[in-house]
Order: C-alpha cells, then sequence, then structure tokens
C-alpha cells in the first residue's frame, strides 16, 4: 500500500472532525497510567518557554503552564479543530497569559523545553523533525519526546510509520545528535502489563 504523506496532512489538518476530539479524550480515559506518567515527566522536566508540538487535546500544554518552572507555553497542532478546543481550555482555566495556540512554529524561535508525545510516528520524516527540534532547543534544553512506530498487526494505526530504514535512520539521528535518557517510569509500566 502507498501512503501519501501530503493526503495524511491535508487529513489531520482538514478532514478530522469534532468526533476526533472525543476519541482523544476517551483516549486519555482508557490510557490514564501512561499520561499520568507522561504528566509526571513533564512536571518533573519542563522549565522556561515550552513547544508542545502535535499537542492534541492540550493537556500536555496545560500541565506544562501549571509548572511554576514554566514561563510560556506554545501550543502547536495542525488540527484546526484541536486549536479551538484547546484555547477554550485555557480560556476556562485562565491560562491564556501564559499559552499561546498556532498551528506553525517559528522555526528561528528557541525554547527550554520541547514536548511531543505521539506525534513522531505520524511523520513522514521524523528524523529531520528531530534536527529541527535540535535547532529550536535553547543551550540545555530538553526533548522529552515519544515514538510508536508500529503500524499493528493488523493495520490499526495505518497513519504511523514502521518503515524499518526510516525507523533505524531515527534512531541513528537520535543518538547522534541527543543524550538519551530513558524513563523507568515507561519501563516500569510495561513490565507491569
Amino acid at each position: 500500500m502507498n501512503f501519501d504523506w501530503e493526503k495524511a496532512t491535508q487529513f489531520y489538518r482538514d478532514k478530522v472532525g469534532d468526533l476526533h476530539l472525543f476519541e482523544l479524550a476517551a483516549w486519555h480515559l482508557n490510557s490514564s497510567d501512561y499520561i499520568r506518567d507522561t504528566l509526571r515527566l513533564i512536571s518533573d522536566n519542563v522549565r522556561g518557554k515550552v513547544l508542545d508540538f502535535g499537542g492534541g487535546i492540550g493537556t500536555h500544554s496545560i500541565a506544562a503552564a501549571l509548572s511554576p518552572e514554566v514561563e510560556q507555553v506554545i501550543y502547536c497542532d495542525i488540527n484546526p479543530r484541536n486549536l479551538d478546543f484547546v484555547q477554550y481550555r485555557i480560556n476556562q482555566l485562565g491560562l491564556t497569559d501564559k499559552v499561546t495556540c498556532c498551528s506553525t512554529v517559528n522555526k528561528i524561535e528557541f525554547f527550554d523545553t520541547i514536548i511531543c508525545f505521539d506525534v513522531l510516528e505520524h511523520l513522514s520524516d521524523p528524523s529531520q523533525q528531530l534536527l529541527l527540534f535540535k535547532k529550536m532547543l535553547a543551550p540545555q534544553g530538553k526533548l522529552i519526546i515519544n515514538w510508536y512506530f508500529f503500524k499493528g498487526f493488523n493495520q490499526e494505526y495505518p497513519f504511523h510509520i514502521d518503515d524499518t530504514d526510516i525507523v533505524e535512520h531515527f534512531f541513528k539521528t537520535l543518538q547522534h545528535n541527543f543524550l538519551e535518557v530513558f524513563s523507568p517510569l515507561f519501563y516500569y509500566q510495561s513490565l507491569l502489563s
């Protein structure tokens, strides 16, 4: 099956409707241990100016904004429904002075922390995104990411990259450009599963 990434980008930007918000919220509820662990990673590591790249329904942006170590959060997502929903959430929580919503990010802007959960496996070139993140990180900045390069046993995740060459290149790019720190929270959870 040949997959057209431009169509996937257009799909996420233009075709994903309100139902997707409910699906994301339901996924968050059904994955409460995972969400708890990502929120713990955020509370333990974010500081300064934060980018939440591909921020979904905004849970991680809100968590970062609530940290006293954080000055500003830039929430970025290509889906206009997500943008509207997150803007509503931050308005309701009184976080409009701390969180800015956008669909693109200024590549010459620098961040002390970049968060990117459950996004890289959706990109046609995740290695290129890592290199962009590296350019956007301030000195001593932190990149907090995860990935799931697997389409599923029965193509349950058709938009996920699982091409061996792309994944291998991703890991080489990661290892060459970043000091990878393993999170025991996720390892411990996988042992319990």
